[in-house]
């Protein structure tokens, strides 16, 4: 299965009801966003728990990091409230799945055979920096290493944004209003909203009459994916 698989493309993904499909276990559905490859898949999802729902213990061969949009999501580690950002690496094993019923953003099958940093921060373990570049955004640090920074940004009502990319990106809506200017088109984007951007593009956006917050991935060398992520 191939699902925005140039990764030479700008994909923008907005969050509609028709996009969500059932997957091979009882109560959850998914909106893939890309994917590379079958049931095991080089993927970027949303991904529903109905209240009660759960995966089979399973193993990340090539590790998991997701982020909790809604609900709690639970599983050997415990339960993980909204805002929960976690990175599982190569080789980790778990049984997810929700009592309340969730929605979490995941990537799986995306980690460098050797980065083996386990991750996990709750809501409250976060802090809020103010960016050197602009009072009008906060963020918090969630991962870095030599290949990728990730962080959660909050970006005031009416602030815009004009960032180079030299290795590409993504962008997940976590709430609020944005609009992305690209090709000569307005482009809106709401909540959970997901945007991906090639190596050499550049973030052109603006924040409507809202704060915005983001989850926010920056490349910082190429990305390269061998058939072993698949």
């Amino acid at each position: 299965m191939l699902i925005n698989a140039d990764f030479d493309q700008l994909v923008i993904e907005h969050n509609t009801p028709e996009k969500w499909v059932e997957s091979p276990t009882k109560g959850v559905t998914r909106r893939m966003l890309d994917r590379v490859g079958g049931e095991v898949a080089r993927a970027t999802s949303l991904v529903r728990y109905a209240p009660l729902s759960a995966f089979a213990t399973h193993t990340h061969e090539l590790g998991e990091e997701y982020l909790v949009l809604e609900g709690d999501f639970l599983d050997e580690e415990g339960t993980h409230p909204v805002g929960t950002y976690a990175r599982n690496p190569p080789g980790s094993m778990h049984s997810p799945g929700s009592i309340s019923g969730c929605v979490i953003f995941v990537k799986l099958r995306q980690f460098q055979a050797d980065d083996r940093q386990c991750v996990h921060k709750a809501p409250k373990d976060l802090n809020w920096e103010r960016s050197h570049h602009s009072d009008a955004v906060e963020y918090s640090h969630l991962f870095e290493n030599l290949n990728e920074k990730v962080r959660v940004e909050r970006w005031n009502a009416g602030y815009s944004a004009h960032e180079f990319l030299p290795f590409g990106g993504e962008l997940l809506v976590v709430s609020g209003a944005l609009t992305l200017q690209t090709a000569g088109r307005d482009e809106p984007l709401s909540a959970w909203s997901w945007v991906r951007l090639p190596a050499g593009a550049t973030l052109t956006l603006s924040v409507g009459g809202q704060r915005a917050c983001v989850w926010i991935k920056r490349h910082l060398k190429p990305a390269t994916f061998s058939k072993d992520h698949v």
